[in-house]
């Protein structure tokens, strides 16, 4: 099948990420699916794109708002491809509203697929009826939780929204020493091999918990817990997280690292991987790259996390924004080694068996196979 994923992100967001990864799952199970994306946007998604192994990407305006001239020329572009797709498959609202308009111009329309990575609902008006409701055979989303919000809204029918999360490159994400090298982020740190690392790797943004995390990590020294901490990540809130380890005299128990270049090692190496969200952030695409890490996870009930964990079985689950039971939680965890072994063996198995790229491959491949037609028996 030819299969077009369309993202019109300015940045390397998890929409982006998740349409590349989806782009080179299907490319590895033979169908032939481009990626396309912001035109001028080469540094910050095309270039990524290619680094995660996307080979056939093409270009729209996609222009911010709405934009009669830009988007009439996408639309005309759109409607070019469409004799030789099978499937397009859309990811933002920009994108869905030149694919419905495409299709419904064409002689040759296609089935048109949307995914919703995010947890702002959407407005049920007529012209979101007709777009989700007539004009889109599929929706997917990240969460069953945006699945049914969908659905009890009343834009689409519960037999035409489907849940898909996950999507992690379990072939990039791997556990134990086949990411570890030159003694791995512990010699980096100047650590010694048995002190254990605990690692939270986000964007430093306000719905992350940073703050309840370096609560937590306080407690933790205050009762002599032996263990360091590696934040990883950028965003707004940088010179805040900064401010709060000092105001805690945690200086020499974590260390903030900004952006790391290669995060599966970093990862693998992990002891204790926390996921302490105050709120969903939609595909929650670090705590799949834990599990496939085999990185014991401490994860707020957040979003997609009491769908697809189980408090015990494949990871400690807490109440969000609670240092003292994330604490709890971690120092259970540095006390059992057995446990953690255990956890860290059970996420790579739930993501080899449920939510890698792959597995996420197979099932939209057969949601494509189940709504596509042949272009030459297309009628006009």
């Amino acid at each position: 099948m030819t299969i077009f994923q369309i993202v019109s992100c300015r940045g390397w967001s998890s929409d982006a990420y998740w349409a590349a990864r989806v782009t080179v799952e299907l490319e590895r199970a033979g169908h032939e699916a481009r990626l396309v994306c912001k035109r001028r946007s080469e540094a910050r998604v095309i270039q990524r794109a290619k680094d995660a192994g996307v080979s056939h990407i093409e270009t729209l305006t996609l222009a911010s708002g709405l934009s009669p001239v830009a988007d009439a020329v996408d639309v005309r572009r759109l409607m070019g491809w469409l004799p030789e797709a099978q499937v397009l498959h859309v990811h933002r609202s920009k994108e869905h509203w030149l694919a419905a308009l495409a299709n419904r111009l064409s002689s040759s329309p296609r089935p048109l697929v949307r995914t919703r990575h995010i947890v702002q609902p959407v407005r049920p008006h007529a012209l979101n009826r007709w777009l989700y409701g007539r004009a889109t055979n599929l929706t997917v989303t990240v969460t069953e939780a945006i699945r049914n919000q969908l659905v009890a809204s009343g834009l689409a029918a519960a037999d035409r929204v489907v849940a898909l999360p996950g999507g992690v490159d379990a072939e990039r994400f791997l556990p134990g020493p086949a990411n570890v090298r030159n003694g791995g982020p512990k010699a980096a740190l100047g650590l010694a091999p048995d002190v254990p690392l605990i690692g939270l790797v986000s964007g430093f943004r306000v719905m992350k918990g940073h703050q309840v995390a370096i609560e937590a990590v306080a407690r933790l020294a205050a009762a002599g817990h032996r263990f360091h901490v590696v934040l990883i990540g950028q965003g707004p809130l940088g010179e805040r997280v900064q401010s709060l380890v000092e105001a805690a005299s945690l200086e020499s128990r974590v260390s903030i690292l900004g952006f790391v270049e290669d995060l599966p090692a970093i990862m693998s190496a992990l002891d204790i991987a926390l996921y302490p969200a105050l709120e969903s952030d939609g595909m929650s695409r670090v705590l799949f790259e834990y599990l496939a890490a085999g990185a014991p996870v401490v994860a707020s009930r957040v979003g997609v996390v009491p769908e697809i964990l189980e408090d015990g079985e494949t990871a400690l689950l807490v109440p969000a924004g609670e240092p003292e039971r994330l604490a709890d939680a971690i120092a259970r965890l540095l006390k059992e080694a057995a446990l953690r072994r255990r956890l860290g063996a059970a996420g790579v198995g739930l993501v080899r068996a449920r939510f890698s790229g792959a597995r996420l491959a197979e099932h939209l491949s057969a949601l494509y196979l189940s709504l596509a037609v042949d272009p030459a028996t297309t009628p006009a």
